[in-house]
Order: structure tokens, then sequence, then C-alpha cells
């Protein structure tokens, strides 16, 4: 007996050795860095590059595997920390060898830090983790959520800080990492990355990636289903699922005359191909820049083309952004700013001047929104900003990217086009795959623009453009002599024939928009059922005309809308439409039940982030 007993002491203690032991910290925050929303310590142990071996689990909605990093201990330091949001830490090993590791109690809205003893000597830790099912950077759609409804569908969202949530990083847009990764699928399905494409399905569900050029941990992105592959021309396609490949191909093939305007303006495109990936319904953003792979809301595919600006936009993050990173979400501006700038500057290439005026009149509006919104002193109308301990989504409004662009403008009008897109191109190609901060940003502004000139920046007023709140007397506005035709309109609405008289078979989606937006809120019910009568604004399948129409008619107790409302509620996951009309039922006495029961019946539609926002809405 005392045999038997001394045996499975034995085995109980090899047993206990091999235990992995998640050490709950007292510390809140692990030496939480608030400037950077980050528990990590880059600066000393750097992340280099990442292999990471991930199998996808629909039934569990869960994402399992093995994150293995590189790293360089410049500091020497005895631990290297890491970002981590609500994952199950299975079991960690540093250059072989198994160790302990500590996991802090979560703080706020940014997860957990993830500490591991390191030595001097070691350079690779490998961590074993599985996510949670409501990891926020990933959302798990059924196949009813989905085109095809057969198969289900994952898609990822890492910006800002949610990279934490899909495995353990250093979540800072201020290092960059190379990555390798290994897929294993449901078979039937195809896995894309931000890196190096399939084009068909491998049979055993099986994918290999790799992005040998360096990027931010926000920039990694994963999406799994019935995807297919439609090439536009040699470095160029779209992902869809099967049913919406030849539609969202045509709607993007004018991508290749965006690429060459690009290239004009920021030298070559670094990154090798340039595809779209059109998401499911329920993507709660516009477009994700993801490097070699851009992610973009099934909005914008309307079958004429006249919302394919979005491409415009994440196709020039490839240069700002992507190239050249903010070093911290402070520094938003410098990503989105300039990517508006260059964004409007493709478009006056590939759609002409009076194009172009009307999407920057409809941005400066969008910027006056906010402004109002925020109030003239308010620092969060600054372009370098202070997000402290705030969440670094709020730092996603109209300013940095509408601001940003019309400062940029005001530079150029300033210095000379000529002499400005010189710059522009030198900025780019200097900084490539660096992080920049604003200071630096001003620094090379001043060095190459207004060493020579300085009553430039005293005229252009930089320091109160960038620092100050509001928006400064200087701002160049010219209004769009297309929207002085709907002005005409818009004043002849007093006359009771004018409805039936305005000619709008010309008008792109921009003149609907400004129209909309120019009309009382709220009008009269019979206004809008003349109109409706009109032109059949409750049928329309544009999504920017269908979100300022049904905004106006929540506004104005227009309940002819509210069946197609339900629709449009129950099929769209973006935040730019959802938001918006939301508020708008929220403020109104009429429709505020509405509103949550709606909510309620199709939460489960909406990316996880996306309905966070909303739920905050009610508490507002």
């Amino acid at each position: 007996m005392t045999k038997y007993l001394l045996f499975f002491s034995l085995l109980l203690l090899l047993a206990c050795s091999n235990e992995q032991p998640s050490n709950k910290s007292n510390s809140p925050s692990l030496n939480f860095n608030h400037a950077m929303q980050s528990f990590s310590n880059y600066e000393e142990v750097t992340c280099k590059h990442l292999d990471w071996n991930a199998t996808i689990d629909f039934s569990k909605k869960i994402i399992s595997g093995t994150a293995t990093w590189k790293f360089e201990n410049k500091a020497k330091a005895k631990t290297i920390r890491f970002d981590n949001h609500a994952l199950a830490i299975k079991q960690v090993q540093v250059n072989g060898r198994s160790t302990n590791f500590n996991i802090g109690t979560a703080f706020e809205k940014f997860g957990e830090g993830l500490e591991i003893p390191i030595q001097e000597g070691d350079s690779v830790v490998a961590i074993q983790y599985e996510t949670s099912p409501n990891a926020t950077a990933i959302q798990w759609l059924e196949p009813s959520q989905t085109a095809g409804k057969k198969l289900p569908y994952l898609f990822t969202q890492c910006e800002s800080i949610h990279a934490r949530s899909l495995l353990p990083c250093q979540d800072v847009p201020a290092i960059r990492i190379t990555y390798n990764a290994q897929i294993q699928t449901p078979q039937g399905m195809m896995a894309v990355m931000s890196a190096r494409n399939p084009q068909e399905k491998d049979p055993s569900g099986k994918y290999s990636f790799t992005m040998e050029i360096p990027i931010p941990s926000y920039l990694i992105a994963l999406a799994v289903g019935d995807i297919s592959y439609k090439a536009i021309n040699e470095r160029s396609g779209v992902y869809t699922e099967p049913s919406m490949l030849d539609k969202a191909a045509q709607e993007l093939s004018d991508i290749p005359t965006m690429m060459k305007a690009a290239e004009e303006l920021g030298g070559p495109y670094r990154w090798g191909h340039y595809d779209v990936l059109i998401a499911p319904p329920s993507f709660p953003i516009g477009g994700m820049e993801n490097p070699r792979l851009t992610f973009a809301t099934p909005t914008i595919i309307a079958g004429d083309k006249s919302l394919v600006t979005l491409i415009a936009h994440e196709m020039a993050h490839s240069w700002s952004g992507n190239l050249v990173t903010n070093a911290t979400w402070n520094d938003l501006w410098l990503n989105e700013g300039f990517t508006t700038y260059f964004e409007r500057r493709i478009m006056e290439k590939v759609a002409g001047k009076t194009y172009n005026d009307m999407l920057w009149e409809l941005g400066y509006q969008d910027l006056l929104s906010d402004l109002k919104d925020f109030g003239d002193t308010s620092a969060d109308t600054k372009l370098r900003i202070e997000i402290g301990d705030r969440h670094p989504e709020d730092a996603f409004t109209n300013i940095p990217y509408e601001k940003g662009a019309v400062f940029l403008r005001l530079v150029e009008e300033t210095v000379g086009r000529e002499k400005f897109d010189l710059f522009l191109n030198n900025y780019f190609q200097s900084h490539a795959f660096q992080p920049m901060t604003t200071d630096k940003c001003l620094a090379y502004m001043d060095e190459h623009l207004f060493k020579e000139h300085p009553d430039w920046k005293s005229k252009i007023n930089v320091q109160q453009w960038v620092f100050g709140s509001g928006l400064p007397d200087n701002c160049p506005h010219t209004f769009p002599e297309r929207f002085q035709q709907v002005e005409e309109k818009l004043n002849g609405m007093k006359q009771e024939n004018m409805l039936t008289e305005m000619d709008t078979k010309t008008w792109t989606p921009h003149e609907w928009l400004h129209f909309l937006r120019g009309l009382p809120h709220p009008s009269s019910p019979s206004v809008l059922e003349k109109l409706d009568a009109t032109f059949h604004l409750t049928q329309t399948t544009n999504a920017e005309i269908a979100m300022e129409w049904y905004r106006l008619g929540i506004s104005s107790g227009y309940d002819v809308i509210l069946p197609k409302l339900d629709a449009f509620l129950s099929s769209v996951g973006r935040k730019k439409f959802l938001v918006p009309l939301y508020t708008e039922m929220i403020a109104s006495t009429k429709y505020k039940k509405l509103a949550l029961d709606i909510f309620k019946k199709y939460q489960n539609n909406y990316h996880p982030q996306t309905a966070s926002k909303l739920r905050s809405i009610w508490s507002e």
C-alpha cells in the first residue's frame, strides 16, 4: 500500500510541477500606460515578429491557438508585458521552457495586463490561449446573417485597441511587427488576412499567410466564411460572398484608376496587391485600411459607383496611416486628416473638381455639426488631443478627419500645390514604416515648407489650427457650384408647385444629401408626403440617402418610413448610419420606445463595438 501511495504522490508532484497558474495580480493596472492606453512595456522589450497558429471554432465562438512572439530586450528587463482583453491564457513558454505568468485585474475598457518573467538572452515567448466569445475585435455571424445563408462567418476589427482581444500583443501603434499565420477553418470556407492572400478555397481549410512588411497591431485582420475572389487587374481584386461577387467587382472596377492617381501624389504603392473585402452588412464602419486587404461595408455597393469614395479613402491609408502611422491615438489626425485630404485629391483626379467640391462641402457640414455638438471651446475640437483615461474610440469624430483635411488644404493653398505635393511625397517616403507624432510632423513641415517663408506659417496660424479649439477664421471654404443649384430648389420649396418642377435626373447622391440636410428638421409630414410621392425617397436603395431621409422622417413624425426604417436597422451595421438614427428616435417622444424595441430585436445583428456604442446612447 505504501508503494502505491508513494507512486501516486510522485504523479501528483509531477502534475503540479507542470501547472500554469494564472497568478492574479492585486494591481488593477499592472503599470498601465495612460498615454498609450496599454499595459505593455514595449519601450523596454519590443516585439518584432509574430508566428500565429489558430483554429476557428464556430460552435463555441472562440479562436484557440498560440501566439509566438520574437522580441528584443533592449533594457535587459526582467519581464515582458502584453495587452490582453478577456483572453484565457492556457500556457506560456519562454525560449522553450514553461513559466508562470501574472494577469492583472481588468482595468476599465482596456482589458488586463499579461506579465511574463524573462531572463537575459531570451528572445521568444509562446502564449497558448483562447479568445472570449465576446471578444470586442470579433463578430461571429450565423448562416442566417450572411448573404448565402449556408455557412457562418467571422471578421475582425482591431482598430483602435481591440487586437488585444484577438491575441496577446503589445497593442500600441508606435511599434510595428511582421507576422506569419497558420489558420485552420472548417472545410468549405476561406480565410483571408491583412497579408498575402489565397484566391481559391483550400479543401482542407488550412491557410498560410505572410506579412513581411512591419505593421502596427491594429492592422492585423482576419475574415473567415464563404468567400470568393475576382480579379480586377493584375494587382487588385475583390473578395466577397459568391452571390455578390460580380456586382462588387463591377462597382469597384475603378480601383486601378484610383491607384494611379494615388501613386502620382504619394509615390509608389509599397504593399504589393491592393484588394477589397466586401464584408457582411454588420461591418461596423465604412472601411478599414487593413494592408493589402481593405475591409469595406456592403452599403457602398449602390449599383452606380456613387459611394466608392470610401475606397479612395481606404486606399489613401496605404500611405497615411499604414506607411506613416500616428505614434499615439492622441495624434489620430496624422492618420485621418492626411488621409481625408489625400482621398479628396484622388477623387478630384478621378471625378473632376466640381464633383470633388461637393465632397469637401459635405465634409465641412459634418465638421460644423461636430463642432456644434462639442462646443467651440472643447479640447476635443483640437487636432492634437489628450485622450487620457478614455477609450481611443472617443477620438474618432469628424474633427481629426475633416478639420485635419481642411488644415492641409489651407497649407496647400498657401504654399502652392506644386510645393505642397513635393512635401507630401517626401514626407511619406522619408518616414515610411515609422511612427509619427504631431510635433515631429510640424517640425518636418517647418523645415520643408516654412523655413524660407516664415510668413506662410504665421499666415496659416499653424499653432492655432493644431493646438487650438474650434475652427480658425481662415478655414478654406468654397461653396460648390452644383450645390448652388440645389439651394435654388430649397429656396423654391416655399412655392407649392416647386416639388413637381424639380429636375433631379442629373443629381448624384451628394446633391440629394445636401438637399435633405437643407430641409427644416422637422418638416411638415405633408411636405414629406409630397416629396415621397414625387421622388420615392422611402424606397431608395442608396444607404446614404436613406439615412438622411429617415432622420428627417423621424424628426417630422412621418410614419410612412417605419417599415423601411425597421428593415434598414435590421440589415445595416454601420455606426455612421445607426448612431444618428437611434439618437433621433430616442430624442423623439413619439419614437423613443420604438427605438428600444428595434434595438432589442436586432442587437445581435450588430458588431459588439456598435452594440456597445448604441447602448451608451440611452445613458447619455
